[in-house]
């Protein structure tokens, strides 16, 4: 059952997602050479409960950290450690928090020092994939638009979609219906109405799309090992058109 928000709603969603984007500024201030997935960790919870609020992802389902930090081929859920990043790595950090009782929810992909141009290229196209995803979410429109938009771009790059993992609707918890594919046909699937509130989140690999869950029970990977990336906002559909609730 979808769960529309009034626009009171959708401000306090706001407010959460300030606090999403404030952990994402400051864990990419922090990415270099040689720091560890847990010290950004500890970076993103410092920021998000210096703010009054909560990692929503900390003890989700037994979650053991407060944001994932996926590495190269690793495509989402990687779990925070002593792993150390390195030069011409990209990682891809997803940061929840929970607010006044309303969730935001933000992925960005980094570069660590200088990178592949194949690297670069895939960062971009994703970013893209997720504003084009953005720019159709409005009233009238269909799931179907917003899958079609993120695969299409994709594709006509030379890239492929992840089909395992989809976004999602937000709000008093962090996965509400609908479920938001990446992939899709145009004027297809649910219509979007005002008050639908949605975590659009491109999962984009250079290689196929084929991933695999490794024995942590988290962290998904490309099964080619190719490289992947990942981008997403909390977006409210609105009459005005897309309001992006995970940026200042």
């Amino acid at each position: 059952m979808i769960v529309f928000k009034s626009p009171a709603e959708i401000e306090l969603m706001r407010r959460a997602g300030f606090v999403v984007w404030q952990a994402l500024e400051r864990v990419g201030q922090a990415i270099r050479p040689g720091i560890t997935t847990l010290e950004l960790d500890a970076i993103a919870e410092e920021t998000i409960r210096a703010a009054g609020a909560e990692p929503s992802f900390k003890g989700y389902h037994g979650y053991p950290a407060s944001i994932c930090v996926s590495v190269n081929e690793q495509v989402i859920h990687g779990i925070p450690g002593d792993r150390k990043l390195a030069e011409g790595d990209i990682v891809s950090v997803d940061v929840g928090a929970v607010l006044d009782g309303y969730h935001g929810d933000s992925a960005r992909t980094f570069a660590v020092g200088a990178v592949s141009s194949l690297a670069r290229k895939l960062m971009r196209v994703t970013e893209e994939c997720l504003m084009a995803a953005i720019e159709v979410a409005r009233v009238g429109m269909t799931l179907g638009d917003i899958g079609y938009a993120v695969q299409s771009h994709a594709e006509s790059n030379g890239f492929s979609v992840v089909r395992d993992f989809v976004g999602h609707g937000i709000g008093r918890h962090m996965h509400e219906d609908p479920a938001v594919p990446n992939y899709g046909r145009p004027g297809q699937g649910r219509r979007l109405r005002p008050g639908m509130v949605l975590a659009i989140e491109p999962m984009v690999n250079a290689g196929s799309h084929g991933v695999e869950v490794l024995s942590d029970n988290w962290t998904a990977v490309t099964r080619d090992g190719s490289l992947s990336a990942h981008f997403e906002h909390t977006v409210a559909i609105t009459e005005n058109g897309p309001v992006v609730l995970t940026l200042p």
